[in-house]
Order: C-alpha cells, then structure tokens, then sequence
C-alpha cells in the first residue's frame, strides 16, 4: 500500500512559488512604495521646509537635506525612477543575451564569433566605458546611463549563458530534435530554454542588482539623473557630507536600495527549480 502523499510534498511548485513570493515581499512592497510615494509626498520634493540638514520633527519625519527639503517627500518620490531604469536594464540584458547566447550554443560556427567580440567587449573597462559613452549622448541624463548599463551587461551576460546553452545543446534529446529536422526556433523554445531558467532567473536578478548599483555609481560620478530631481542614488551622494547631521538623509536611501536588491536577488534563486539530487538507498 502506497503511503499517503503530503500536500507539500506533492505540490514542490507550489512551495517553490510561495518561498520566492515571501522573498520578494519586500521588493513588492518597495515598487508599491515608489509608486505610490508622489501621491503620499507631504511636501513638493523642490520646497524648503526646514533648514538644511535638520533633525526629525513634527513637519519632516525624516528631517531636511542639504537645502533644507523633506527628506521624507524625496524619497517618497524618488524610489519609481531607479526602480524603473534597474528593472529596463535587467529585462534589455537578460533577453538579449539568452538569445544570442542560446544562439551562439546551437550554431557553434556563429557561436565563435560572437564569444570573441564578448571577450573584447569584456576587456573595456566598464566605469570609463559608462562615462564615455553618458557624456558622448547627446543631453546625457537616466537614458545615456542605461543604454551604457546594457550595451556593457549584454557581453558578460551572454558569457554565462552561452556556457549553460552549450551542456544542454550537447545533450541526446537536443540532438536528435536537431537531427529530426527541427527548426533553430522549435530547439530554442521548446529544448533549450526550458532547461536554462535557473540560469536566467539568476542572471535577471544579477543584472537587476547590477543596474541598481551602476546607476547609484553614476549618481556618485554626476552622470545619469540630475539635481532636482528626486532620486534614491541622487540623494545620497546629495547628502553625504552632512550624515553626521542628519543620518536620515543619506541612511534612508541606502536602505532602501540595500532591501530592493537583496530582495530581488533572493526570489530569483527561489523561484529557481531546485537540483535533481540522488535517491538515498533504503
């Protein structure tokens, strides 16, 4: 008689689906946040309210920045426009990369050239790269850095990828689709892919945490987003020299960006299918 089955233990999606919903709360709260956040901002994020680098009170909760503006309207307001360009950044490399990536796996005369031009891509240093390219586009701003974001993420992208494509591609079913005449499309959706989404929802939340992190560096280097505009990255190289001041200024920000993607990063490896691992034997 066949033992009872435990609903987790028959339903491993299922549990798999609600650890990564747990993990990713936080970020999901964050993104609700920023949303909402110019609705909710007690104060117009360019207003004076308080002097500069004042403490928590009764009208600024979080106290003032550097001109004396709501910490707390700021933040409320300036959480949507990093979020968006991180997430536009994960998204562009991501796609781009497990396309040519799978590509560069299942034609191995293509695959040559494109892991070389990825190695010369790769050598560039990434920080000059980001500056060259912020400064060379034309008024500069969130959109220069972006586009720098991902034009310098695809090729180290395409790398981890590739590598993963080309054990699944040398496997006897991809091979005997492939002998079985099926087209580069049918082996990609229906062979490849399936077997690489732990690789691709690692390498999501890798190049989300990588976004973020580019652009708070740009924020630092006074590329991408500009004053007055509110923005998470931007308000902490704003404040920095008066944290000792008002650690709210500088600490909130930090904060929040810490949570967004360590939360990201953690309902991707969630939402990862676990390893097959061997039987133990009764």
């Amino acid at each position: 008689m066949t033992a009872p089955t435990t609903p987790a233990a028959a339903k491993p999606g299922t549990r798999r689906t609600r650890r990564a919903l747990q993990r990713a709360l936080p970020a999901l709260l964050l993104v609700l946040f920023a949303l909402a956040g110019p609705l909710l901002a007690p104060h117009p994020i360019d207003a004076p309210v308080t002097f500069p680098y004042a403490e928590a009170d009764a009208g600024a909760p979080l106290g003032g920045d550097q001109l004396g503006r709501d910490v707390l309207s700021r933040l409320l307001t300036g959480g949507a426009p990093l979020i968006a360009t991180a997430l536009a950044i994960a998204v562009v490399v991501t796609a781009s990369a497990t396309a040519i990536g799978v590509l560069s796996a299942l034609r191995p005369a293509v695959g040559r050239w494109i892991e070389r031009a990825a190695d010369l891509t790769i050598l560039l240093p990434s920080v000059l790269a980001i500056m060259l390219i912020a400064l060379a586009w034309p008024g500069g701003g969130r959109l220069a850095v972006a586009a720098a974001a991902t034009l310098l993420g695809i090729p180290y992208a395409v790398r981890i990828v590739a590598a993963a494509a080309a054990s699944v591609a040398a496997t006897g079913y991809v091979e005997a689709a492939a002998a079985g005449g099926e087209n580069l499309w049918h082996l990609t959706v229906h062979e490849v892919l399936p077997n690489l989404r732990s690789t691709i929802l690692a390498l999501f939340g890798l190049r989300f945490v990588e976004g973020v992190y580019i652009v708070s560096v740009a924020a630092f280097l006074q590329l991408g987003p500009q004053p007055p505009e509110a923005d998470w990255a931007l308000m902490i190289r704003e404040n920095a020299a008066g944290i000792t001041l008002n650690p709210w200024a500088v600490g909130a920000p930090c904060f929040a960006i810490g949570l967004l993607a360590i939360s990201v990063n953690l309902a991707a490896e969630a939402l990862a299918p676990a390893r097959p691992t061997p039987e133990t034997p009764l």
